[in-house]
């Protein structure tokens, strides 16, 4: 074994791999990451999360998610279109970046076009902290107004979730604590 050390590595030579836990952070900076890396060294990611966000939600059913999902929608997004559909999807990977979806389904019926609003949010959140659910959904429902993960569409998640960015940051660290915790345990 040497004894030769090796430089961390920044985010300007890092890349994750696929199966690194630390992927869901790749766009964050240097001194973020190297934060994270020494809590994760120290094996206190997930002590830090269970401190901050001790409670999980009651939300176990597609029917639960839908009620949840419509009181925001009523509350900060009258006018947006319907939403025909709410589900805990199991198919949605976050290793596709994924962590809920929103779709549009189109069918015709009669002579008419018909489209219907889906949301679907990563089963793993069952799981998780009330705080990471309602941050999901919120960015979900923002894709009602802007298609478009621009300045506009970040506003209106704040306007809906105002820590919107740190449940964000919060939530990545949270997937990277879930696929450490088999090999740190």
């Amino acid at each position: 074994m040497s004894t030769r050390s090796t430089p961390a590595p920044t985010s300007e030579t890092w890349r994750p791999g696929v199966k690194d836990p630390l992927r869901f952070l790749a766009a964050y900076p240097d001194g973020v990451l190297d934060q994270v890396r020494q809590m994760v060294a120290a094996n206190r990611l997930g002590e830090h999360l269970a401190k901050k966000y001790p409670a999980r939600h009651t939300v176990q059913t597609d029917r639960a998610l839908y009620d949840f999902t419509a009181e925001l929608k009523q509350e900060f997004l009258r006018t947006a279109p319907p939403i025909h559909k709410v589900a805990f999807d199991a198919k949605i990977d976050v290793v596709h970046r994924a962590l809920g979806l929103h779709t549009a389904i189109s069918r015709v019926q009669g002579g008419k076009l018909k489209a219907k609003k889906e949301i679907r949010v990563a089963s793993l959140f069952k799981e998780a902290p009330p705080e990471f659910l309602r941050m999901i959904v919120v960015h979900e429902l923002a894709h009602l107004k802007e298609s478009d993960h621009n300045k506009a569409f970040y506003r209106l998640c704040e306007y809906m979730e105002p820590a919107y960015h740190q449940l964000e940051f919060d939530t990545r660290l949270f997937l990277a604590w879930r696929e450490l915790e088999p090999a740190q345990g």
